[in-house]
């Protein structure tokens, strides 16, 4: 079987500012989300009596549990996010179908992507950086002028 060939490794330059601009949206778009869940509960929701602290606590705990990851920059910790993010987007999609929650709907699921988006690329392009600051470019170039 023939070895696939290792694709090089984009330089530093192109890394360093999508790494930043993908930090710097998921963090807002986390943070985002858990603003809009909170006001939406405490001041439009049609809670039907129940405490708005409560539904707005367990509304925010896959946010909480994920959030220090995120805000610090972890790439596991966007990788996670990009998994939990997805109960948010089905609760958009969710409200969208009431008359009554359409601007919610829009701003969950649209909060929802960019923080599965930009924590993707985040994810991918952060271990490129690394890859590429261990020295791994180097040696794939290497390699190809061997061959």
């Amino acid at each position: 079987m023939a070895r696939k060939k290792n694709k090089p490794l984009p330089p530093l330059e192109w890394l360093q500012p999508r790494v930043r601009l993908t930090r710097v949206l998921s963090s807002l778009s986390l943070l985002a989300l858990a603003l809009v869940l909170m006001l939406w509960n405490q001041f439009f929701a049609d809670l039907n009596g129940a405490r708005p602290w409560v539904i707005s606590g367990v509304q925010l705990l896959p946010l909480l549990l994920v959030a220090p990851g995120v805000l610090l920059g972890s790439a596991q910790g966007h990788i996670w996010a990009c998994f939990m993010v997805n109960l948010y987007f089905v609760m958009g999609i969710l409200a969208l179908i009431d008359p009554s929650q359409v601007w919610f709907g829009v701003l969950v699921t649209l909060l929802s992507v960019v923080l599965f988006m930009s924590g993707m690329f985040y994810s991918r392009w952060r271990y490129q950086y690394q890859r590429v600051l261990a020295g791994e470019n180097s040696a794939i170039k290497d390699a190809g002028a061997d061959a």
